[in-house]
């Protein structure tokens, strides 16, 4: 690691320091508290399944760019419908999707990491709903910026250019921090350095993955930057 010379870090926030499935899962049990957790967790998929897809064709050009608020609003409406609940309980759910709980390590994660680097937040939430998870769930950047500012989501490398540009440093001098390999790839694709952090929701990294740090949560990876 005597090479991993870094001057900023880049963080996912949705499942890398807000746990978005438990915050998810209190807002289905809000349309019906009859919901067995079998049923929680289809109706939680179903969500998934359409946020990742409409996100995907949004970052291939087959959809034109919408908000992540929007098309978490789409997701709250066919997990309403399919719960047999109305347009009202959706909104609620849709609110939900911003007020997300933090991971136990996050916050004083965050506080350590920020005495010897800058932070910034790279996510694909919507500017206000970016606000609001940072509100909720206490987060404290020294700069958060949304996909919305480049058009389109992760991981399209011109998310990842926002970093870069407002660090003005090389991408090899920024560590692209994510519980989520594929958006750790794609950081790797615009050349920035990576660390994959564990958690328990996310996208686990494959044999073929390489990244320059694996933690076990924020703690072992500020361990492993002291030692750098």
């Amino acid at each position: 690691m005597a090479e991993l010379e870094i001057d900023a870090l880049v963080f996912d926030v949705l499942g890398t320091l807000v746990d978005e499935p438990a915050g998810l899962r209190a807002g289905i049990r809000a349309l019906d508290a009859s919901l067995d957790d079998t049923r929680v967790e289809e109706l939680l998929a179903l969500w998934q399944q359409h946020v990742e897809h409409e996100q995907v064709r949004v970052a291939d050009g087959a959809r034109p760019y919408a908000t992540s608020e929007v098309i978490d609003r789409e997701a709250a409406l066919l997990v309403a419908d399919a719960a047999g609940a109305d347009a009202s309980a959706a909104a609620g759910l849709a609110e939900a999707a911003r007020r997300l709980p933090p991971w136990p390590d996050t916050v004083a994660g965050l506080a350590r990491l920020a005495e010897r680097f800058p932070l910034i937040g790279l996510s694909n939430a919507s500017r206000t709903a970016l606000l609001e998870l940072n509100a909720h769930a206490g987060l404290r950047w020294h700069q958060a910026l949304s996909a919305e500012e480049a058009g389109t989501f992760k991981p399209d490398p011109a998310v990842y250019r926002l970093a870069v540009t407002v660090c003005g440093r090389p991408p090899e001098r920024l560590l692209m921090v994510a519980a989520h390999a594929w958006d750790l790839r794609g950081a790797q694709r615009l050349g920035l350095r990576t660390a994959y952090v564990a958690r328990p929701v996310g996208d686990p990294p494959t044999p073929g993955d390489r990244f320059d740090l694996y933690a076990d949560g924020l703690s072992d990876l500020a361990d492993q930057l002291e030692k750098a």
